[in-house]
């Protein structure tokens, strides 16, 4: 009865429940659009063991429109825009989703147009990353549209490359959109807190129905619109916070970009391009190494859902250090090299069998 005599917690109920449906509802039909949807499960990295709509991100975007809707007016005003920009990054991931045609290279350039898209109608974009000379060029218009685009960019592209195991990617989401929402909580920003609330409830909806039995995936489409979502949070909190640090909002999205950062340094040492797919992620040797260790006699389904939440504590590290320090710029630059190096460690031990600083991905590989 408290969900619907608070306005608020109304908002983030509707945008659950609504994902939740749709979710539901795009598995049940599954029959009707899976010759489009369906995910094969044949590919270096594919996990799963038989066919599965990868068109959740349907339900998550509704589920956020449905959480618009019962939004206040200012929550409207900042969550309005963020839906809008986030068109491109969704169309072009979901048209991934089902013609299986669609390249990186034009999804990426589609979710950095959402950037330009998102300056274009608020007016925010980065303007400080707290490092000299860097900072000196985000004071020209052009310089700090273009770096938001290729930051907002890289973040949905993150996402996208964790989106390996049920569970996996949502719950990294809800664990850095509930960093976001105690931060604005802490600085009195209750309307941004309730944007970060509204995601999270939509986010969580199809998380119910693709953790632990893996019914639905979160696709192209989810994948590069909640990464959309997460970077222009990123934006709003320092456009709207100037005592926050720009390294809070890079440490509360700590796991995936250090994910990425790996990968470009592996693929690169191993001659190959930064966009190749390879079975050398992290989550893929936890599934490896530890989840059959720990579930031997288990069916794949299972170690891929326990996979996903063992990874849940590389999320929860960053974004503890930033919410702890949000202002603290020292701080925040010695949690993402403490996390870095405790990524490092155990990738190493999931490489090398023994603790050390030198992962056998990180050889070169030879022809």
């Amino acid at each position: 009865m408290q969900i619907f005599m608070n306005p608020d917690l109304l908002s983030a109920f509707m945008a659950g429940s609504i994902a939740l449906l749709v979710a539901l509802l795009l598995v049940r039909t599954q029959h009707w659009h899976g010759h489009l949807s369906m995910d094969s499960d044949q590919g270096v990295q594919k996990f799963h063991t038989s066919p599965t709509p990868r068109v959740g991100g349907i339900a998550i975007a509704m589920g956020v429109v449905a959480g618009y809707l019962f939004a206040n007016d200012d929550s409207q005003t900042l969550l309005g825009p963020l839906i809008l920009a986030g068109i491109p990054a969704f169309a072009f991931g979901l048209l991934e989703d089902v013609t299986k045609r669609v390249s990186v290279r034009t999804r990426l350039l589609a979710t950095m147009g959402c950037g330009v898209l998102g300056w274009a109608m608020t007016g925010y974009s980065i303007t400080s990353a707290d490092l000299p000379g860097l900072d000196w060029l985000l004071g020209f218009t052009l310089f700090s549209v273009l770096f938001t685009a290729f930051a907002v960019g890289g973040i949905a592209n993150a996402i996208n490359i964790i989106d390996g195991f049920n569970g996996l990617s949502a719950g990294t989401v809800i664990i850095i959109l509930t960093a976001f929402g105690v931060m604005m909580t802490a600085l009195g920003d209750h309307d941004l807190a309730l944007v970060c609330l509204i995601l999270a409830g939509a986010v969580a909806g199809f998380l119910l129905v693709n953790w632990p039995m893996g019914k639905i995936f979160l696709g192209d489409g989810g994948a590069y619109f909640v990464g959309f979502a997460l970077a222009w949070l990123a934006v709003l909190v320092l456009a709207r916070h100037a005592e926050v640090s720009a390294w809070a909002p890079m440490l509360v999205c700590g796991y995936p970009i250090l994910e990425v950062l790996f990968s470009i340094v592996r693929r690169r040492r191993r001659n190959l391009s930064p966009g190749d797919p390879d079975r050398l992620h992290l989550h893929s040797l936890v599934k490896r190494r530890l989840a059959r260790r720990l579930m031997p006699n288990t069916s794949s389904l299972l170690r891929n859902s326990l996979t996903g939440a063992l990874m849940w504590l590389a999320a929860l590290l960053p974004a503890a250090i930033a919410v702890q320090w949000p202002t603290n710029t020292f701080m925040l630059v010695a949690g993402f090299a403490f996390c870095a190096f405790v990524y490092s460690a155990v990738y190493a031990r999931m490489t090398q069998f023994r603790w050390c600083f030198s992962p056998a991905t990180l050889v070169p590989q030879t022809a």
